[in-house]
C-alpha cells in the first residue's frame, strides 16, 4: 500500500506484503516463542504501539533520562560537520532506521537542507500510526524536504530500496538502539546492515557510553515511575492485539545495571503464580511467584569498542561526535 499525501511526501507499507509476515502474526509467533522459553522474554521492539509511543515520548523529558539530551546535544553541537560529511560524495538516500518523530534527525534534514545538499529522507519504523504521523509533521514543517516513508521491518524496507530506488545510502542508527541487541545478536544484525551497503555508503549509530552506574540506573527507574508504565504496557498490548488476559497489576517493573558486561537490563516480574492465556497464541503460559520477564537489554559501549566493532564489520572509522558530557557517541562508518 502506497499513500500520497502531496509530490513530496509518500509512504509505502511492507507491512502486510508479500516482502513480510502479518505485523500481528509476527507479533504472536514471537510472544509465543518468547514466553516458551524456561527464562521468559520479550523483545523490546513491541514496546512501541501507540501508548507505548506516548509513554516514551514522556520518558524522553524526565530530568533522569540523559540518552535523548546527549544525543540532541551532539547534533545541535555538530550539525554542520554531520550534514557536510554526510553529503560529500553527492546524492543518496537518507535512511532512517527506527524513526519514530524523527526528533533529532531533524536537525540534520533542517540542515542538508540549508546546505542545499541533494539528498531524499527515508524513514522506517514498523509503526504505521508513527509513520503517518512524521510524515504529516514534515509536510507542514519542512515542506521542501523529499520524504518517502517505509513501514515495515528494517530489512524488508533495505531490500525493497535494493530494488526501487538504487542510490547511495547513508544509513541512521540513533537513540542507542543498537544496544538492544546482545554481542552476537548485534554483528548479526550490522552484518546484515552491510551486505545491502556498497563503497560509498555511511552508517551513522548512536551509541550511550559507559558511565557512572547510577547514572545510568536513575534513566530506566525513574522517580515518576514512567518507565515502569511503559514496560507493563508490553502486557497491555498482549491484551490489546492479541488477546491476553494478563492481570497487568500483579506483574512489576525491575531494573538492574551490570557494569562489567555494561549492560542494563529490564524486567517485569510476576508477584505471584498465576496463568495467562493468549488467543492468538493458541495456549497459555504460567507464572510462578517472582519469576521473570526479560524485556530488555540496553548496552553501554567504549569507545574503543566502536573502533573495534567497526574493523571487524569491514567499515572504517570516519568521525566519532559526542556530547559536552561524552555521555553519548553518534559514530559515523564508511563502507570504503
Amino acid at each position: 500500500m502506497t499513500t500520497y499525501y502531496s509530490t513530496t511526501t509518500q509512504i509505502t507499507d511492507l507491512s502486510k506484503s508479500e516482502t513480510g509476515k502479518s505485523a500481528t502474526a509476527r507479533f504472536a509467533q514471537d510472544v509465543k516463542e518468547g514466553l516458551s522459553q524456561q527464562q521468559k522474554q520479550l523483545s523490546s521492539r513491541y514496546f512501541y504501539d501507540g501508548e507505548g509511543s506516548r509513554l516514551f515520548q514522556k520518558i524522553m523529558h524526565l530530568p533522569e533520562y540523559y540518552l535523548t539530551r546527549s544525543e540532541h546535544n551532539v547534533f545541535t553541537t555538530h550539525q554542520q560537520t554531520i550534514s557536510s560529511q554526510l553529503a560529500a560524495k553527492g546524492n543518496f538516500h537518507l535512511i532512517d532506521l527506527g524513526a519514530g518523530d524523527a526528533t533529532k534527525t531533524k536537525i540534520i534534514l533542517r540542515q542538508l537542507l540549508l546546505q542545499q545538499s541533494d539528498f531524499d529522507y527515508v524513514p522506517v519504523d514498523i509503526s504505521g500510526d508513527a509513520m503517518v504521523e512524521l510524515c504529516e509533521n514534515l509536510h507542514d514543517e519542512l515542506p521542501e524536504l523529499q520524504t518517502h516513508a517505509v513501514v515495515g521491518d528494517y530489512f524488508d524496507a533495505l531490500d525493497w530500496l535494493d530494488a526501487n530506488k538504487p542510490s547511495r545510502k547513508v544509513l541512521l542508527f540513533l537513540g542507542s538502539n543498537i544496544g538492544n541487541f546482545n554481542p552476537d545478536e548485534r554483528m548479526a544484525f550490522l552484518k546484515k546492515v552491510r551486505s545491502h551497503m556498497q563503497p560509498g555508503d555511511m552508517l551513522l549509530i548512536g551509541m550511550d557510553l559507559c558511565k557512572e552506574p547510577e547514572t545510568i540506573l536513575r534513566a530506566y527507574d525513574d522517580a515518576a515511575g514512567v518507565t515502569a508504565d511503559f514496560n507493563l504496557n508490553l502486557l497491555h498490548r498482549i491484551n490489546r492485539e492479541l488477546g491476553g488476559n494478563f492481570d497487568v497489576g500483579q506483574f512489576k517493573h525491575f531494573a538492574l545495571y551490570d557494569p562489567q558486561e555494561g549492560v542494563m537490563k529490564s524486567f517485569l516480574i510476576s508477584q505471584q503464580d498465576q496463568e495467562v492465556s493468549i488467543k492468538a497464541t493458541g495456549q497459555s503460559f504460567y507464572f510462578h511467584a517472582w519469576e521473570a520477564i526479560h524485556t530488555e537489554s540496553s548496552y553501554k559501549f567504549t569507545l574503543k569498542q566502536a573502533e573495534t566493532m567497526g574493523q571487524e564489520l569491514g567499515f572504517e572509522l570516519q568521525h566519532i561526535f559526542q556530547d559536552k558530557n561524552h555521555y553519548f557517541a553518534d559514530v559515523l562508518y564508511v563502507v570504503t
